[in-house]
């Protein structure tokens, strides 16, 4: 922006009268212009907020919702069924927009999308909800943000401050200290799929983020989709005769979220709002998605929520205000 200035104001001096440009007010119009850019850029990151923040909204009902789907299809049919129906809908929304399909670069990128949030996540964190609570899985899968933090340095080349480290390594001590303590220092048998779930999914964020900045954030979501669309058949048509289906209203509901709400709505604000303030704090909004998590499966499941979960809450948001703070990424030479 300096620099931009600079070359302005030069020409304006060097130029000046001749160039049809008024001296005594190039430096007003300069300003202006810079003050712009500042405002634009402001409202991009707060947009970008918006967006990631809605996404995190949308993910910490999926677990919720996975335990309601439970209620009527076993897990590899409840998997296939999501992933089909939003196939469905992130198919007919690229028909609809006459979207052209991606190059032929971005498809090796969108299919590490689809094998970790599509596929690989939704699979695991299933399988662990059989035997975990939804609590126990939410405050587990809080390590989500230092993974992705983690991924994306390795990934993209980003290189966040070490305030923001940091403030990442708080946040995710207090949700490891928050486990530990709810699980009487034992680990569950679902905890060994909620790791798998871990990597996958950071894995599979942090190239729909890097995807998310050369094409927009729905397609990528939507493109990851419509990848996995012949799996999710093949699936749906071998999990369907095998695992029992007792349909009920949570039932429906909660495979209804997953597919629509999770799968195509929270992941296309999500790689949107990745896309404008980058990959490493869109991830650590996250932090705050365990504990929304624990107040719905109070109010939709009736699980109790722990008393431990006020304070981790304040100590959880204080380190997402930290992180938010930081200095912009860098990138390495």
């Amino acid at each position: 922006m300096r620099a931009h200035s600079s070359a302005i104001n030069d020409n304006s001096i060097a130029d000046g009268p001749s160039a049809g440009i008024d001296p005594g007010t190039g430096t007003e119009a300069d300003t202006r212009a810079s003050t712009d850019g500042i405002t634009t850029g402001r409202e991009s990151h707060r947009g970008g907020l918006a967006l990631a923040g809605l996404g995190v909204f949308a993910f910490s009902l999926t677990f919720p919702a996975t335990a309601w789907g439970l209620e009527s299809f076993g897990p590899w049919s409840l998997v296939a069924l999501r992933t089909l129906l939003g196939a469905v809908i992130a198919g007919g929304a690229l028909l609809l927009g006459r979207v052209a399909p991606p190059d032929r670069r971005h498809w090796a990128g969108l299919a590490v999308v689809a094998a970790g949030g599509v596929i690989g996540f939704p699979l695991l964190t299933t399988l662990a909800l059989r035997t975990a609570t939804t609590s126990h899985a939410a405050v587990v899968v809080g390590l989500l943000p230092l993974t992705t933090a983690v991924f994306s340095s390795l990934r993209t080349g980003a290189r966040p401050s070490r305030a923001f480290w940091i403030a990442a390594l708080a946040g995710a001590a207090v949700v490891i200290a928050f486990t530990v303590q709810q699980s009487g220092g034992e680990l569950s048998g679902g905890d060994a799929y909620l790791f798998g779930a871990l990597l996958v999914c950071a894995a599979g964020y942090t190239e729909g983020g890097r995807l998310a900045r050369v094409m927009p954030g729905w397609q990528v979501a939507a493109w990851s989709l419509v990848l996995c669309l012949p799996l999710a058949m093949v699936g749906t048509a071998l999990a369907l005769p095998v695992e029992p289906v007792r349909l009920t209203a949570h039932g429906v509901i909660g495979l209804v979220w997953v597919a629509a709400g999770s799968a195509f709505l929270g992941l296309y604000v999500w790689y949107r709002g990745m896309a404008e303030i980058g990959v490493p704090r869109a991830s650590q909004l996250q932090l705050a998605q365990p504990l929304l998590t624990l107040l719905w499966s109070f109010l939709l499941l009736g699980e109790t929520v722990p008393a431990a979960a006020p304070v981790a809450a304040i100590a959880v948001l204080l380190c997402i205000a930290a992180t938010q703070r930081t200095g912009r990424d860098r990138r390495r030479r």
